[in-house]
């Protein structure tokens, strides 16, 4: 699997790649145990940080499904903002360096 920018950006940790994959689905909710699968992180790992993260209100609860709880990202928090924009705008320089390196090879 490769990785994103925003994680090649600020280290392949679990929590980054939690937050990664949240940004990349910011429109969806997902369980905690659906959040770990697809982040690649263990659910006792998880759980170590998700807290800080209810906590801060970078994730906020969304719904249940039986008993399960769902959760997304919380974008109206100004720092989700920030990390948003921030994933937006590495993005975009990765574009720009991927092309300057296609247009010298040519």
């Amino acid at each position: 699997m490769e990785k994103s920018v925003f994680v090649e950006f600020f280290g392949d940790y679990p929590l980054i790649r939690v937050l990664d994959f949240l940004i990349e689905n910011e429109g969806f909710d997902y369980t905690k145990k659906e959040i770990a699968k697809h982040a690649n992180v263990s659910w006792n790992t998880l759980e170590t940080f998700w807290d800080k993260l209810v906590k801060a209100k970078i994730v906020i609860p969304t719904r249940k499904i039986g008993k399960s709880q769902l959760y997304k990202l919380n974008t109206e928090n100004p720092v989700v903002q920030k990390l948003i924009e921030l994933d937006k705008k590495l993005t975009l320089l990765a574009l720009e360096e991927a092309e300057e390196k296609a247009v010298v090879k040519v």
